[in-house]
């Protein structure tokens, strides 16, 4: 099974919130960047929030989430997986989840899906009363809804 290293976070001193994924899928490791996948339901669900078209390139979505003063990582730094299901990583490498909370200054986070809830469930104690678990935006989720995604970047004060 092949090692893969995640992405880098993205994020700026005086970000509102911290939205954590599990591990890039195969598509977003392809072209560098966050869910890359077109029918991840991710960017047009927070862009969406606001009112915005999905900025076509990673330099506009960079843009957008700096604006929107979203910060975005993966709980996974680095795994051995195939494919894309957060059931395929093995051997993983934990993010330093403590150290971008307090880099970025985000106050709530909000964990797309059940594997980034888990990891810091497990792993990280202290920020568990920050994080909020969210249905996964993968396309493989059934259970999607947007409006609970928009309720939550409400709540954050977006």
């Amino acid at each position: 099974m092949a090692r893969f290293e995640g992405l880098a976070p993205v994020y700026t001193a005086n970000s509102r919130v911290l939205i954590l994924g599990s591990f890039p899928s195969v598509k977003s490791r392809a072209v560098g960047f966050y869910y890359g996948n077109p029918q991840n339901r991710f960017w047009k669900t927070v862009c969406g929030y606001f009112g915005e078209d999905v900025p076509p390139s990673i330099e506009g979505k960079t843009e957008f989430l700096r604006r929107r003063k979203i910060a975005l990582w993966d709980v996974v730094a680095s795994c051995e997986i195939a494919g894309s299901a957060d059931s395929a990583i093995r051997e993983e490498e934990l993010a330093d989840l403590n150290w971008l909370y307090k880099e970025c200054g985000a106050p709530v986070i909000l964990c797309n899906g059940g594997k980034s809830y888990g990891v810091i469930e497990k792993n990280y104690p202290e920020l568990l009363s920050f994080a909020k678990k969210l249905p996964s935006t993968s396309p493989a989720n059934p259970r999607f809804t947007m409006e609970e995604w928009h309720g939550a970047l409400r709540e954050a004060g977006l």
